[in-house]
């Protein structure tokens, strides 16, 4: 006899597919597998971007990581570097991400806080002391000072005698989404694409190896989108920066190469799993049919991938170790070309160096002991894995028509489109979770009312980052060469009010000592501030 279903459990993806009890061939009907899938390696890529997959090569082992001082951060990046890492993923404060110096007024109480902060060349000479930067992939998470990171990072190679041409990695500098899941962003629209479009040229002449975006569903994801939102408006914002590039008169081959995506991996195994592979087929798609690239590897959607920062739970913070393990095993079974994995005690505070180190044994377990590397796309073919991929990728198109149907996606943040799908799905999330729809184990079931909660050792910010940062930049300022870091400045001010590439400008500013704060305030004084829709923000 079969046994009940446990009283109110919901039977859905995240994104209100109803999940069936079984799964067979009349759910494939006229499902043709040469279209669909192809082969690993080939269009419409299902199957993975590249023909081995990780029998090749395993996916970068990255850990996101970055705290208080670049001396304290360089310290953790030696560490997970010794411990197996093979890329570096780097956080940045929340002054550093809009813009402002660690001794602005408006940064008081958050140096160092949510990540590393940076002021100036100097601090990213020490975040990098001892890091061969031509030997190690970094990825920056960083989008209304994209521009400038970007610079520093590269003049720090450049000091080193390293070429420019040599330098692999990935900045995030996906400003669309932040108007609208995240935050973080400091100009109108308008300007804040030219400022993409500048790195994706500047990259192309001078950094061809370097991944000039990440577009991001994982902020949108933690935004509270479903799974098909997150591919949806992704994509939709990718198509909003193909269509700048061509405006700037830019080779959408040579762009789209450089292209990279940050897909989130949550909870729902096998709706994750569909995820990856339906984005894979959906791109290649969009890229061949809607702006007839040539290029079949321009076609290719290359992601990393992060485990679900807000399905960490406070309570029984040890559990969010098995979230995770399930989480990443996911994203290599969907075929991610790079992974973090979060630590267990992120929703508490900055990850212990223990707690790290156990988030990057989840990946290497997976990948040396698992057996799930060692096959390309081993759930090929499974009916259930193909149907949920199937359906994702027709939701997904739906939302894309209605973003076309507004006029694309920054008029979709104009209008408040993508913030209102946003809260609605997050809205329904919630109340799945408070009617016991959808179980949270320790949350709203298997936890002990009574019993007093273990907190583990968390990681505290020095208090004193802060005085010591604002020392240093002090220190810097007396020590410049003051009239060359105006001329500098100026120079930045009339590039931004006619149309030269502004890559070289900042990183001409960056080299006399010019300080993040200081050029992101003269760019706020040509283009001014974006002030969101009454209720959007």
């Amino acid at each position: 006899m079969e046994k009940e279903k446990p009283e109110g459990r919901l039977f859905a993806t995240s994104s209100g597919t109803p999940l069936q009890k079984r799964y067979g061939p009349e759910d494939l009907a006229g499902f043709d597998p040469a279209e669909k899938l192809g082969e690993p390696g080939t269009p419409p890529y299902t199957r993975g971007v590249y023909p081995d997959m990780y029998r090749g090569r395993l996916w970068t082992m990255r850990q996101y990581a970055g705290y208080a001082s670049a001396a304290e951060s360089n310290a953790r990046y030696r560490y997970l570097l010794d411990h197996g890492t093979t890329g570096l993923s780097v956080a940045f404060d929340l002054p550093t991400q809009i813009g402002y110096d660690s001794d602005s007024p408006l940064a008081a109480g958050e140096v160092g806080k949510s990540g590393v902060a940076i002021d100036s060349i100097r601090d990213m000479e020490v975040l990098f002391e001892g890091i061969p930067l031509d030997e190690v992939s970094t990825s920056m998470t960083i989008n209304s000072t994209a521009m400038i990171l970007l610079g520093l990072y590269a003049l720090v190679a450049r000091r080193r005698a390293i070429p420019l041409d040599r330098l692999s990695g990935t900045i995030q500098n996906d400003i669309l989404k932040e108007y609208f899941a995240r935050g973080t962003y400091i100009y109108p629209p308008g300007p804040s694409m030219r400022m993409v479009t500048d790195i994706f040229a500047y990259c192309a002449e001078k950094m061809p190896r370097w991944n000039t975006i990440s577009i991001s569903g994982y902020h949108i994801r933690e935004a509270g989108a479903t799974a098909a939102q997150e591919i949806a408006f992704t994509i939709a914002n990718a198509v909003a920066y193909l269509e700048a590039a061509r405006e700037a008169g830019l080779d959408l081959d040579v762009v789209c190469r450089r292209v990279s995506f940050f897909l989130n991996a949550h909870n729902n195994f096998l709706e994750e799993i569909a995820k990856f592979r339906a984005a894979r087929r959906l791109w290649t798609s969009i890229t061949r049919d809607r702006f007839r690239i040539t290029d079949p590897e321009a076609w290719r959607l290359r992601f990393h991938t992060q485990t679900g920062g807000a399905t960490l739970t406070a309570q029984q913070p040890v559990n969010n170790v098995v979230r995770v393990t399930l989480q990443a095993l996911a994203a290599v079974l969907g075929g991610t070309q790079s992974l973090h994995t979060n630590s267990m005690d992120e929703a508490l505070a900055l990850p212990t160096e223990e707690a790290v180190a156990v988030a990057l044994r989840t990946q290497q377990i997976i990948a040396y002991e698992s057996g799930v590397a060692d096959t390309v796309d081993p759930l090929a073919g499974s009916y259930a894995i193909e149907s949920l991929t199937n359906d994702l990728e027709e939701q997904a198109n739906r939302y894309l028509e209605e973003v076309d149907e507004l006029g694309g996606a920054i008029r979709a943040i104009e209008s408040g489109y993508f913030q209102r799908e946003i809260h609605q799905a997050a809205y329904q999330y919630q109340k799945q979770i408070e009617a016991g729809e959808r179980v949270i184990v320790g949350v709203n079931r298997y936890g002990d009312e009574e019993e007093t909660p273990e907190v583990p050792e968390i990681l505290r910010v020095d208090p004193e980052l802060e005085a010591a940062q604002v020392e240093q930049l002090a220190r810097l300022r007396d020590e410049r060469d003051t009239i060359r870091t105006e001329e500098m400045l100026a120079a930045i001010v009339e590039a931004a009010t006619g149309s030269e590439n502004l890559m070289p400008f900042v990183m001409d500013a960056l080299d006399a000592e010019a300080t993040l704060g200081e050029i992101s305030d003269v760019l706020r004084e040509v283009w001014g501030t974006y002030t969101p829709p009454g209720g959007l923000g």
